[in-house]
């Protein structure tokens, strides 16, 4: 397993747990931090033993509070927070991400809880957008899937207001899925992730393929011609046939695809 500095790792089986580990810091993402989190996911979707992925926080009481801008670096483009890398890799990986929302999830921490695929908040747990409040915004992923999850007027109270939702207004809002004690928060998580991988994992990855491709323009429709319908021609007769005819030069035997 790889050492990180920002983040921990841990594996249950087919589960992967990723935390990230800045309590002191509310659990704010750095650049080093999306980093870590990038290159975690990498490793999560490459790695066919794991199947399920859950995200949280260290503690009791941050999941994430956002991330750390600099105004003056944030112009150099190589400085630029990458974490819009972490939220497309959560969005794109055909495998379920879930958050467990430890704690508050506030402004960046928010839109990383949204962009996963289910959400398990703790009853200590508080949601905000703070945008506004504090000269930032996000008019991507924060505003775009916000709306999907929970409705344009309430995505928009959230960004204007920039009010503190406990996890039970969450809930009924449907910005999460369930709310459960602190303590069970970890186990719930992992119980939801192990149902899941007892599905089929081409119709999930389907799925979320599906789910995102409206939002992810050529490339949301690139991942569900690609990943997920080019593997399963190319194991076809017809694919067969077309490339053995290539290689053996002659003319493929079509006709019968045809009918």
């Amino acid at each position: 397993m790889t050492t990180y500095d920002d983040i921990r790792t841990d594996t249950d089986g087919p589960i992967l747990t990723i935390t990230i580990d800045r309590p002191e810091a509310g659990n704010k993402f750095r650049h080093q931090t999306c980093l870590e989190l990038f290159d975690a996911l990498q490793r999560f979707r490459l790695d066919p033993e794991l199947r399920a992925a859950i995200l949280t926080g260290s503690g009791e009481k941050f999941f994430c509070i956002g991330g750390e801008h600099d105004p003056v670096t944030s112009l150099d483009q190589s400085q630029v927070l990458p974490i819009i890398d972490v939220y497309q890799a959560i969005d794109t990986i055909p495998k379920p991400v879930i958050a467990a929302v430890n704690g508050f999830a506030v402004g960046g921490g928010n839109v990383l809880h949204t962009v996963c695929d289910l959400t398990i908040a703790s009853e200590n747990a508080v949601f905000r957008q703070v945008g506004p409040m504090v000269g930032s915004f996000d008019a991507g992923y924060g505003s775009w899937y916000l709306e999907d999850t929970i409705g344009r007027k309430r995505a928009k109270e959230m960004w204007y207001l920039n009010k503190k939702y406990a996890a039970a207004q969450a809930l009924e809002m449907g910005l999460v899925n369930e709310v459960v004690p602190f303590d069970a928060l970890r186990e719930r998580a992992a119980e939801v992730a192990r149902e899941i991988t007892t599905r089929s994992p081409l119709a999930v990855g389907a799925m979320k393929g599906a789910f995102s491709a409206r939002h992810n323009g050529v490339s949301g429709q690139a991942r569900m011609a690609h990943d997920q319908q080019l593997s399963l021609y190319l194991q076809s007769q017809e694919a067969h046939e077309m490339s053995e005819a290539f290689a053996e030069r002659r003319a493929p035997k079509t006709e019968r695809f045809w009918s």
